[in-house]
């Protein structure tokens, strides 16, 4: 996935299009979903025939549903980098009400660190590698690549912008882009869970399963949570059973080794409390699984 781009501008004149129109298609070129946002930074509303949920959507716009209207009309889910949907008809009054441009972060495959404020800041400096960085009105968003469940609130003046979410785009920003680190993955797992992560990591010492441990390298573990998030995330049916063969694979090759940490589990959790898992059903999944394993 590319990382939000610079807005580039034709030469020579151009079609009367509003400006932030031009952004957007800018963006979109680039593969970045946006959408239109209006006064107040925030989406514009469901249309009359989706209002109350009768599109079939689900409630909150939480969740992209099977409506087909044509209007930008479910938040971060009407996200697009269709140029026939972005200059259509049907987004084109939209397109002269906004009053800045929107992108949906997880759908071009990033993670957006909201920093509000001076201590945030001072915060992510001393904890959070770096990477590319936007100035925003009053602190600095973070782009990192790589997805994960958007959170806000995950601690003082942080909030986390990346699947079922929006962000505002302000500019291309400054530096390279890093990967998305554990460390702000984890801040996407809610405190006041009933689940305690340590309780569910495989301890098993390293050759315990008769075989040398294979995790040479740390990127041998990290490709295989990844992929293991990747399979939960873009799961479109039976997701319960799903997260369950996942936990299982995930264990079968790395829960003897004793390699696994609470942040890969938080990871695993986290991916399938994005698809509507709850914490506790991840437990009891992951516990079935180091059964079935003899963990």
């Amino acid at each position: 996935m590319t990382q939000p781009a610079t807005i580039r501008r034709a030469s020579g004149p151009r079609p009367p299009l509003p400006e932030h129109l031009w952004a957007a298609l800018s963006l979109a070129a680039d593969g970045v979903p946006v959408l239109p946002l209006r006064r107040g930074k925030v989406p514009f509303g469901n249309c009359p025939s989706c209002v109350g949920n009768e599109c079939g959507g689900r409630p909150n716009m939480k969740t992209p549903g099977p409506c087909q209207c044509p209007g930008i009309c479910h938040a971060w889910a009407a996200a697009t980098t269709a140029p026939a949907v972005i200059t259509s008809p049907a987004w084109a009054a939209a397109w002269r009400r906004a009053v800045c441009v929107g992108y949906h972060p997880g759908g071009a495959g990033l993670t957006v660190v909201d920093l509000d404020d001076a201590d945030a800041i001072a915060w992510a400096r001393a904890v959070l590698p770096a990477t590319r960085t936007v100035p925003t009105t009053r602190g600095e968003h973070w782009i990192y690549r790589g997805t994960m469940p958007s959170r806000n609130a995950v601690r003082p003046g942080v909030d986390i912008k990346s699947t079922m979410s929006y962000a505002r785009y302000l500019g291309p920003g400054t530096g390279a882009m890093a990967d998305l680190p554990d460390a702000v993955r984890a801040l996407a797992v809610k405190e006041s869970s009933p689940v305690r992560l340590a309780a569910y990591v495989a301890v098993v010492p390293a050759g315990a399963g008769g075989g040398e441990c294979p995790h040479r390298t740390p990127a041998f573990l990290e490709r295989g949570i990844a992929m293991a998030e990747q399979r939960i995330t873009e799961a479109s049916s039976a997701v319960h059973a799903t997260v369950y063969r996942t936990f299982l694979a995930v264990l079968s090759r790395h829960g003897r080794c004793g390699c696994l940490t609470d942040a890969h589990v938080a990871r695993l959790f986290a991916a399938a409390q994005s698809k509507g898992e709850t914490a506790r059903h991840c437990a009891d999944a992951w516990t079935n699984a180091r059964t079935r394993l003899g963990l």
